[in-house]
């Protein structure tokens, strides 16, 4: 089999570039005769393209594509329809894999095609880290766990199914879900998701500072205006419960809000007294509470 590896990305090159030389490390086996890895520079600013063709003795599988910026579900379609082989994996471009990862997913997938049909994707695991020199050494945590039935951070699948089901809807423009999107149109039809925890990829994002508090705000109000986009095209009880429009989770999130008494700017001390004791993390999660009620009352307003 060949395999074409489907990266868009913006103005992540220091990582972008762990991410490439991660590809080209890859050991396989006779299951794969060859792969490509296709990067879809979304309009970057910040030298991604010039690197990549500074460096093409080094990425001899890298083939390179630009377009202006329209956002990942844009690149991704690009990339499918520029792929030149039967498999297509997706993963975002600040995701650091290790060196069995292709043909982990090969095997799983084409083990799935012997024994039933084309109709299924194989899910690799992502650990989320912050290590920025050695991202590999991170361990696997509980909150790693994803429950998404199609998430394009770490996935392979059949370029034909993915194109009889009609690619991304580009009307995702903002931040979030044209890949649940996706998923939702192969659940409809089927497609049998096949865990694959074996294809590691560690997901890399920098420590979380006080400073980086108003683009996440800012992400948090996109994602709520492209669920309202999900939804309508998907008005069902399942994407309902996905994208938290009930009554229930309103309930819920007021309650761990203590009815607004637990605040972005309430806890703005608590946050900059973790991270000036190292404790990102932690600070990040206690961020996500006030957030996700940002987010329920932006769903709730747009709608």
């Amino acid at each position: 089999m060949n395999v074409s590896i489907v990266i868009p990305t913006y103005n992540r090159l220091p990582i972008l570039e762990k991410c490439l030389f991660a590809l080209e490390n890859q050991k396989l086996n006779t299951n794969i005769s060859n792969y490509e890895v296709i990067v879809v520079d979304d309009g970057s600013t910040d030298g991604t393209t010039s690197w990549i063709n500074k460096n093409k003795a080094n990425l001899p599988h890298v083939i390179l594509f630009q377009q202006e910026h329209g956002g990942p579900a844009l690149g991704r379609n690009l990339g499918v329809i520029k792929s030149k082989y039967e498999i297509i994996i997706f993963i975002d471009s600040d995701l650091i894999v290790l060196d069995n990862f292709i043909n982990c997913h090969v095997e799983k997938l084409l083990d799935s095609w012997r024994k039933n049909d084309k109709k299924c994707f194989t899910y690799g695991s992502v650990v989320n880290t912050s290590n920025f020199l050695n991202p590999q050494i991170e361990k696997h945590k509980i909150m790693d766990t994803s429950f998404a039935y199609f998430a394009t951070g770490n996935v392979a699948i059949s370029k034909e199914l993915i194109l009889s089901v009609g690619l991304f809807d580009t009307s995702f423009s903002l931040y979030g879900w044209e890949d649940l999107e996706l998923g939702e149109r192969l659940k409809k039809i089927g497609t049998k998701l096949i865990k694959c925890p074996n294809a590691v990829g560690f997901h890399w994002h920098p420590p979380f500072n006080c400073e980086q508090i108003d683009s996440l705000i800012t992400q948090e109000k996109e994602r709520a205006k492209m669920a309202l986009v999900f939804y309508k095209k998907h008005p069902n009880l399942r994407v309902r419960f996905m994208i938290q429009l009930t009554p229930l989770h309103n309930l819920l999130w007021q309650i761990l809000c203590l009815g607004g008494l637990i605040s972005v700017d309430r806890i703005l001390p608590l946050l900059r007294f973790l991270v000036n004791t190292r404790r990102n993390r932690l600070a990040l999660e206690i961020l996500r509470i006030p957030l996700n009620m940002i987010y329920i009352k932006e769903l709730t307003k747009s709608r």
